[in-house]
């Protein structure tokens, strides 16, 4: 004797109800970072102009290592918060620590520079110096938006990590892309007011972005 089972209508109703989810992988998401940094350096040409002084080879070693430096810094952290969008259990996020480590290092080129020819120079007699900040942070906009919709896709625990490191990706990127248009090349420049916007746009993930991507 075989015994059937009756079908169960609710089961039923919740089966057909279901559709397939495009997995969340780690190469998905570091896409939508680049294709984010490569309109943000799009809209820099259209809007600034890239310097050609860079394939002219007039920028200079420090030019290269400042944004070389934040670079870095950039895709460990867009990597580490791509990363945190699925809940796991032993990540230590290691790597954009000592990227920030190394991008430290700058302010305190900036300062030395400061002494030179025995004159205390200050950042603020810089005439561009905020414009490049205020600029190097919004163009980090495009970066941060990308990460957070991916974030929100997921299902971060750390959400405070996540913020941050959100953050200082979209800061690092969008003061490169920015960058890519500032012919001032000099240590106090670089080391002040490139930087700034990765200090900004870390506080600012850290606080704001937590709320937008609760689960």
């Amino acid at each position: 004797m075989t015994m059937t089972r009756a079908p169960n209508p609710m089961i039923e109703s919740m089966a057909e109800e279901l559709v397939p989810v495009r997995p969340m992988t780690l190469r998905s998401g570091l896409l939508w970072v680049a294709l984010a940094a490569a309109a943000t350096i799009v809209l820099v040409e259209l809007v600034e102009g890239l310097w050609h002084g860079i394939l002219a080879g007039q920028a200079s070693a420090l030019f290269w290592i400042a944004n070389g430096l934040l670079l870095v810094l950039g895709l460990a952290a867009a990597t580490s918060a791509v990363m945190m969008s699925g809940p796991r259990v032993g990540n230590r996020h290691e790597a954009p620590k000592w990227a920030l480590a190394a991008v430290a290092v700058l302010p305190f080129a900036a300062l030395a520079s400061a002494f030179d020819s025995g004159t205390m120079q200050s950042p603020l007699s810089d005439p561009y110096g905020l414009e490049c900040a205020l600029h190097g942070l919004a163009a980090g906009l495009l970066t941060a938006v990308a990460l957070t919709l991916w974030l929100r896709r997921g299902a971060p625990v750390s959400l405070n990590a996540a913020g941050l490191h959100t953050g200082l990706a979209a800061g690092a990127l969008g003061s490169v892309a920015y960058g890519l248009s500032c012919p001032l090349d000099g240590a106090m420049h670089l080391g002040t007011w490139h930087v700034l916007p990765v200090v900004a746009a870390g506080l600012i993930g850290r606080f704001a972005i937590p709320a937008l991507v609760r689960w």
